[in-house]
């Protein structure tokens, strides 16, 4: 997998030292883990699914040239998959309890050679992102420090393993698992680690995130029941629409490192600009072939366009260790590892 290796020097990214060795050998931990887990193989994070639902993606009708890139076609419309989350690797864990929550997306009917090698012309785009700007480590080597200490990329499975990603990690990580929300369709979610966007002359490095448009309106219940958020998507859908704003974070000065992912591009130095909407319509999505259809599906940073290549260690691990641990849950599952056509389900 030498390519992972490719790093865009233009935008900053510098090579870390055995940086994919380390991600092998993390990609190799948590492979370990699940496969002595349970069946059907959960995903090692992000295992809880609220819900999968179909939405829209509509790139706005004006954009200047160095924005309208890559998929961000003006006036363009694509169709959608989104699977919200918690960020654990227990799903059985309630949702009550502090914890990352993630929103994951999937354009469908994207037309170009996509990034990765074994997918060729896939007609997919995926964004991924959570409900906090930063990620807790930079560096792949206390990257695996977690890892050989928990045997998990679950974020922080034990608050007594913060040794391992030091100090600023350790804030970080605690601010992220003591997240609580009351409805994941009233949540910001931001990307935490920087991207490409389009290509030269107007190449530059972003970050993105998804914010909600109605400002929050719904207050965690007296005695949730443990997959409250989950019945609140579900009632939330059934009356109405959902939709949140699709922002990009140009970076604006070459102190806002790709390869730094703890570190805030402050929206004070580097404001946010809205590139498209997502609209969730109405629909019921909380049936057994919806739930399975989302537990088969496969989001990783990668399945892109190379105009929205992922940057920075940690994307690059990323690579590795979401590839490999995809491809091992759907062959423990006897499922086929294969990106949807459509919004059949």
């Amino acid at each position: 997998m030498t390519e992972t290796l490719i790093v865009d020097t233009d935008l900053g990214e510098v090579l870390q030292e055995n940086e994919e060795q380390i991600a092998r050998e993390i990609a190799d931990a948590i492979a370990a883990r699940i496969q002595q887990g349970q069946r059907p193989a959960l995903r090692d994070a992000h295992a809880k699914a609220h819900g999968c639902v179909q939405a829209t993606f509509r790139v706005e009708d004006d954009l200047p040239p160095q924005l309208a890139q890559g998929v961000f076609v003006p006036g363009k419309s694509y169709q959608a998959w989104i699977r919200f989350s918690n960020g654990a690797s227990d799903a059985t864990q309630p949702d009550a309890k502090g914890d990352a929550r993630g929103m994951a997306i999937k354009l469908l009917d994207v037309p170009g050679e996509k990034i990765l090698s074994n997918e060729g012309e896939t007609q997919t785009q995926d964004f991924i992102m959570i409900n906090h700007p930063v990620f807790f480590v930079d560096d792949p080597s206390r990257y695996r420090a977690l890892i050989d200490s928990t045997g998990s990329s679950d974020l922080l499975a034990k608050f007594d393993q913060l040794l391992a990603i030091g100090f600023q990690g350790g804030i970080i990580a605690q601010e992220i698992t003591s997240s609580k929300i009351a409805s994941p369709l009233e949540t910001r979610y931001w990307s935490m680690v920087p991207y490409r966007l389009g290509d030269p002359p107007h190449k530059q490095a972003i970050k993105f995130s998804a914010r909600p448009q109605l400002p929050a309106r719904t207050a965690i219940r007296d005695n949730p029941t443990p997959n409250f958020l989950r019945e609140t998507m579900i009632e939330q859908l059934a009356a109405g629409s959902a939709r949140f704003d699709f922002e990009v974070q140009p970076r604006t000065s070459p102190d806002m490192s790709v390869e730094n992912s703890m570190i805030e591009w402050k929206e004070a130095d580097a404001p946010f600009f809205k590139l498209a909407t997502i609209t969730i319509p109405q629909q019921l999505f909380a049936t057994p072939e919806r739930d399975q259809f989302g537990e088969n599906l496969s989001f990783t940073p990668w399945h892109a366009l190379p105009q929205h290549r992922p940057l920075g260690a940690i994307n690059r691990a990323r690579r590795v260790i979401y590839q490999t641990i995809s491809e091992l849950r759907h062959t423990l599952n006897g499922t086929q590892l294969e990106e949807p056509q459509g919004v059949a389900p």
